[in-house]
This record gives C-alpha cells, structure tokens and sequence, in this order.
C-alpha cells in the first residue's frame, strides 16, 4: 500500500510539472506604421510613425508596458478644403499599456494550425501626447468662421489597442522573438492634434481629435524567468 501511495504521489507531482513551463517575464520591442487623422478637418490623411515598447509579463499573455511614438499625423488640402486648411503634426507620445491575449483563457490542448489563435489580444491604456503641428490658413471665404490657433499643446489621450503576436523559439525552445502587428485608435482631449479649435467658433468644444496607428514591429523576450500554468514551450 506504501509503494502504491508513493508512486501516485509521484506520478501526480511529474503531471504538475509538465502543466507547467517557464517564460521571459520582460521584452523590449519596437516598429513602424502608418498613421492616420480624424479631426475637424474633413481630409484624413496618413503619415509615417515609429514606436519602441518595454513590456512586463505577469503571464505569457497578459502584460503592462510602455510605449513611445514619434512621427508625423497629417491632414487636410489647401486646395481642397473648404477653409483652405491643412496641417502636420510632428507629435511625440508616452503611454502605459496594458494588454491581454487569447491565451489567457485556452485550454492548454490546443495545438497544431490553431496556435495562432493564442497571440490575438486586446488592451487599453493612457498616455499624453506632444503636438508640434504646422498648419495653414489661406484666405477663408467665411469672415465670421475664425480658428484659435496653436503652436504646440501636450494632452491626455487613450490608446485602444488589437492585434496578434507570433512567437518563434529560440535554440532551447523557449518563445524569446515575436513578430507583431497592432492596430491603435487614439483618443485625445483636447484640439492640438491638427491646430484647429472649433470650439472658439461653435462655443459648445470641439470635437475630440482622434488618430490611428497601424503598425508592424519585432520583440526581444529576455530577463528573468517566470513560471507560468500555460504550457508556453509547446506554443
């Protein structure tokens, strides 16, 4: 009766470690994308942006990080516009992320053509923005309709994020590079995104400027390791 206690418990205690696997609990990443305007002028054209992150793993699928922006948002036509408006906005941004993947909540059977599946997350965070937008105003047609404008301005703004992360091991078969692309709308409260302030025409505010960001980046997981209940090495 001995043995046989003494070989469940033991059988039970090899279960309990292969239920289990190690990961890097940090990554270091960084990219480039497009962005692209939706402000109070009508043309909601795209620029070039590149971003680098810093990320904390609480689990192989869940993190908190930061991110840094630094590029160009544009809009608008002086040709086109009907207030001969547009502008370019060479911005900086500083955000806290915050970010949860589909593997968080699978089974750890899944395998095989649906691993994918695992990296796609969602995520929310807050952040503030530097604007430095150059803009003009030929002859506007209205008189009355008179713009407030601004030179530089810095702001709150929330960042929503989805997207998907591949993993590829290294040579020990642990997850260590991943390959990102992240689609992000960005939320502002205030009018420095592109310039213009309706709100000194309308006297009601402005609508709130928002611009998106789609990107494409790599990661670096190192640090210390973490021990996870997913079964990550078999990603």
């Amino acid at each position: 009766m001995k043995r046989i206690i003494l070989i469940t418990l033991l059988l039970g205690s090899t279960v309990a470690s292969f239920a289990q696997s190690n990961f890097y609990q940090f990554a270091i990443g960084g990219g480039a994308g497009v962005t692209q305007s939706f402000t109070e002028v009508p043309k909601h054209a795209t620029g070039i942006a590149g971003y680098g992150t810093i990320d904390y793993l609480f689990t192989p699928f869940t993190s908190l990080g930061l991110e840094f922006q630094k590029g160009e948002i544009n809009g608008g036509n002086v040709q086109t516009d009907p207030l001969n408006r547009q502008f370019i906005n060479s911005y900086q941004s500083f955000s806290i992320n915050g970010k949860v993947s589909m593997g968080e909540f699978m089974q750890d059977h899944y395998r095989g053509s649906n691993n994918w599946i695992r990296g796609i997350y969602v995520g929310a965070g807050i952040g503030v923005i530097k604007n430095s937008p150059v803009y003009t105003v030929h002859s506007v047609e209205d008189p009355d309709y008179v713009y407030s404008m601004q030179a530089s301005s810095s702001e709150v703004y929330f960042p929503l994020n989805i997207g998907i992360n591949f993993f590829f091991p290294d040579h020990e078969g642990f997850y260590r590079y991943v390959l990102n692309v992240n689609y992000q709308g960005n939320l502002t409260l205030g009018e420095g995104l592109d310039g213009y302030d309706d709100s000194k025409v309308t006297f009601q505010g402005g609508k709130p400027d928002i611009y998106t960001y789609f990107s494409v980046g790599v990661k670096y997981n190192l640090g210390r390791m973490g021990l996870s209940k997913k079964t990550f090495r078999q990603y």
